[in-house]
């Protein structure tokens, strides 16, 4: 039964893709255990020049079909006075100025006859762990990528003493407990330095995280069973207990959100089925005007049908080049090569800036996915079936591709020119036309539609793992 006034509190870090994972996750206890809170409180940070993406207009379809779920917006957060252009460093630094924000909003919570049970945040808000621990508040982590990078994750603060080389001028294969050697320069971007700022954020949010009441993770047992069990079996934080992990996943946005009728849909529509290869890299995923030209040389030359979301290449402006501000939208006539979109007309279409990810991947005529290797993406490609192409571009996206290629077995990896990260059009055509018209290819789709239909298991039977690591979460705030 419901405790009166009882309630979760979730904390996501800026960006659309956070926030949907921390609202399928409000909502995926409101549809298991609709009566263990009376409400669930998501906070919003809210920063002038924020690039909050389509988050207004999500929030308000959320609210309205699912009153259960409470948008608490903070306060508006100065933007940090820093002189870093990278997205990891403002959103930490962005996350510590909205400290006494959260601190007020949660002792108002808390002196209201509402029982908090639990203050779940995001990676990126590890700021606030000192604040809602001290006020007595269960305190857990929602991590949002593999729990293959949070095995290394963990695991950091023990490699730091055992190596005393920056990752970046390494140059070998790292060991981390239950996943394949990573390569040093595949290590997340923002720990490569071990004199930086950045990476001594990390490890600080991994000591903590380490001392947390617990850690969620989007994945589930099927996809990731030898990482999981090493960090359950305590092997990434060797010398300290590790807090229980709830593996709760797979998480991914409904495929209604968003897509309002979107013309790729319609465009889908009329083409062949698993004949389509769609190419997305996220939010945040941009490339110079050379490397959309050998794409669409790549694409136009490998003869397969495409659809291609575009966005405009980064700014020459120093400010523009901070990513948490909002982009401009591109000119496809400026970008492409000269008669490109006239040629390809009919069996390709290049979109603006977004496309409704997860209903074009849930579409009978998507046959392949070139993907920056988000998670969130990698999940969404797994739980449609659509064999993967990985092409990294920021974050643990490298470490990603290590798991898609080799762990999950689900995807290829495209050649980078030596010394930059450059992919020719010849690589592209290369890999599109082995992922669509070879038998490894077609050993790859098939290895995808198996863990396609593991997920399912995972996350509707009653005794499927993610099912069961739910109840065990939601028993244990019910306490």
């Amino acid at each position: 039964m419901e405790e009166k006034n009882s309630c979760i509190i979730l904390y996501p870090s800026p960006g659309i893709g956070h926030l949907v994972s921390m609202v399928e996750f409000a909502k995926l206890v409101l549809c298991h255990h609709p009566d263990a809170f009376s409400k669930i409180i998501i906070f919003i940070t809210t920063a002038p020049h924020l690039n909050t993406g389509n988050t207004a207009s999500y929030i308000s379809r959320v609210s309205a079909t699912t009153p259960a779920i409470t948008f608490h917006h903070l306060p508006t957060t100065p933007f940090p006075p820093s002189h870093t252009t990278s997205n990891e460093s403002l959103v930490f630094e962005l996350q510590s100025f909205n400290n006494p924000n959260i601190r007020q909003a949660l002792q108002t919570l808390s002196s209201a006859p509402l029982k908090i049970k639990a203050f779940i945040m995001d990676f990126f808000c590890n700021a606030a762990f000192e604040i809602s621990s001290g006020l007595d508040i269960p305190t857990y982590y929602f991590y949002t990528s593999a729990a293959s990078s949070l095995s290394s994750f963990l695991y950091l603060p023990t490699v730091h003493q055992k190596i005393t080389t920056s990752f970046k001028d390494l140059n070998a294969f790292v060991q981390f407990p239950g996943i394949p050697p990573i390569f040093s320069s595949d290590i997340s971007t923002p720990v490569l330095d071990r004199n930086s700022g950045l990476y001594q954020s990390f490890m600080d949010t991994a000591v903590q995280m380490a001392k947390s009441d617990g850690i969620i993770i989007n994945t589930f047992q099927g996809l990731e069973p030898r990482a999981i069990t090493a960090i359950s079996d305590g092997l990434c934080v060797p010398n300290a207990p590790t807090p229980p992990i709830y593996c709760i996943g797979p998480l991914i946005a409904d495929k209604e959100i968003d897509s309002e009728d979107h013309p790729c849909l319609g465009w889908l529509n009329s083409q062949p089925s698993k004949s389509v290869v769609f190419l997305c890299f996220g939010s945040l995923g941009i490339f110079e005007e050379e490397q959309l030209n050998e794409i669409a040389v790549g694409l136009e030359n490998s003869g397969y049908r495409f659809l291609w979301v575009v966005r405009n290449p980064p700014s020459k402006d120093d400010n523009e080049n901070k990513v948490i501000l909002a982009p401009k939208e591109p000119d496809l006539n400026a970008l492409l090569p000269q008669g490109f979109l006239d040629r390809t007309k009919g069996r390709g279409l290049v979109v603006k800036s977004w496309a409704p990810q997860v209903a074009v991947l849930s579409h009978g005529s998507v046959g392949g996915f070139v993907t920056h290797c988000g998670w969130n993406s990698i999940l969404e490609g797994v739980c449609a079936g659509i064999p993967m192409i990985g092409w990294p571009l920021y974050a643990e996206q490298r470490m990603n591709r290590v798991f898609l290629v080799e762990e999950l077995r689900v995807g290829l990896m495209l050649e980078e020119s030596i010394g930059r990260r450059f992919v020719s059009g010849v690589e592209i055509e290369r890999r599109v036309r082995e992922l669509m018209e070879t038998d490894n290819g077609e050993m790859i789709r098939r290895r995808v539609g198996e863990l396609r239909d593991a997920a399912k298991v995972a996350m509707t039977d009653d005794d499927g793992s993610s099912r069961i690591a739910l109840a065990k979460l939601v028993t244990k705030w019910k306490e």
